[in-house]
């Protein structure tokens, strides 16, 4: 029986952080070179996931320039950029967005970033509280939403004041490019609500999502609004389950408990988000014993790496029982990863799209196999071919 609902909107993941097979090691590893991001792209474009997302962090290559060197060699694939706010003034950052939707064609969207990692922070020159942050996003947000739909904009906020604010060079989406935005603490659920067009939540169990969703729902009901849901996580999916699960231990093959525990203490120590305390109590701090935290879920990515930690493992089939779970919660979009992230490209295109009932519009391929070296055509079928 087909499955009515919606298939999911895919995304994937531009690593301008490096890239490579194995996690916590030297080994393998694949510098963030822009080749190897073009390569990721069009592939990914071309594939049919919907966009892609780039992230932010003085560990990341900047993920504004990084879209503008992409977006001309891609045609269909929208780019979800991280912002942070306290780096410059909003009318700034609505320029830029406006003008790369412009370059684009209409293919830009942002990703609100307030942060959580205080020395990062500091070494940008923001010092704000972690409650702070989330007032000073929402004061951004109400000058950037405003100057991008148009309006001339006066200001008299804590954090923020401007006069006459005005947006000469408007962007192609209206009113303006969406706004995304992930946080589970309750000023980041206020500033969801009030201002955003899609909330992103980690890859948790399903009755942890449930609840930071409804929230949301609760919360920007108050204010006449009502919001879209996305997860961000990684996958590994494989033709069988026994596969699956060994490509999962394969990627952590090569780390060292002393790489955890080091990882472990500085996320601790310096971050204080709320979203990477609940990362690391899934695998309770770093055992390697406590990774499988719900079906077909695991937390070993988050042994090593802050942020979206967890995986869902498993065939194309289990996977995909699992995803339309979340999408059961309200969850329409998935931002996903694989290690290293143009082959698992392929392999999530190839295995998991078909599952899901992602398809390319009925898009005949141009280019089709002949009988021979792989024995079929492009169509499934036996062909004969003349011996010219």
């Amino acid at each position: 029986m087909s499955d009515a609902r919606k298939p999911l909107d895919l995304f994937w993941f531009i690593p301008v952080s490096g890239d490579g097979r194995y996690l916590g090691t030297e080994q393998g590893h694949r510098p963030a070179d822009f080749r190897y991001l073009k390569q990721i792209a069009q592939a990914v474009d071309g594939l049919g996931y919907q966009g892609v997302l780039i992230p932010t962090g003085k560990g990341c290559d900047d993920p504004w320039i990084t879209a503008a060197a992409l977006a001309p060699h891609t045609e269909r694939l929208k780019f979800l950029l991280a912002l942070r706010p306290g780096v410059a003034q909003p009318t700034y950052f609505a320029r830029q967005i406006a003008a790369i939707d412009r370059l684009s064609n209409g293919r830009a969207i942002v990703n609100i970033v307030a942060g959580g990692n205080a020395r990062e922070l500091a070494g940008d020159g923001i010092f704000l509280s972690h409650d702070e942050r989330y007032e000073h996003a929402s004061e951004f947000l109400h000058v950037y939403r405003r100057l991008l739909a148009g309006e001339t904009v006066d200001f008299d906020g804590r954090y923020i004041k401007v006069r006459g604010a005005e947006l000469s060079f408007p962007p192609v989406q209206k009113p303006y490019p969406g706004i995304w935005f992930g946080g589970s603490s309750d000023p980041a659920i206020e500033v969801a609500a009030e201002h955003v067009d899609v909330y992103l939540t980690w890859g948790e169990p399903l009755d942890e999502v449930a609840a930071k969703l409804d929230a949301v729902r609760r919360r920007a009901a108050a204010f006449g609004r009502q919001v879209r849901f996305g997860l961000r996580l990684h996958l590994i999916v494989r033709e069988t389950e026994a596969e699956a699960w060994a490509a999962a231990d394969k990627l952590i093959s090569n780390l060292s408990d002393e790489a955890i525990a080091a990882a472990q203490a500085k996320f601790a120590h310096d971050s204080d988000s709320v979203g990477q305390k609940r990362m690391s109590r899934l695998h309770k701090g770093g055992r390697r014993d406590s990774l499988i935290v719900a079906p077909n879920l695991w937390a070993g990515v988050g042994l090593v790496r802050g942020g979206a930690g967890t995986a869902l493992v498993g065939d194309p089939e289990t996977v995909a029982k699992r995803l339309r779970e979340y999408q059961d919660l309200g969850i329409d979009t998935v931002i996903a990863s694989g290690y290293p992230h143009l082959e698992e490209a392929y392999t999530v295109a190839e295995l998991l799209f078909p599952a899901l009932g992602i398809g390319r519009g009925g898009e005949v391929p141009s280019h089709q196999t002949q009988v021979g070296e792989f024995g079929i055509g492009g169509t499934g079928r036996l062909r004969a071919v003349s011996a010219s």
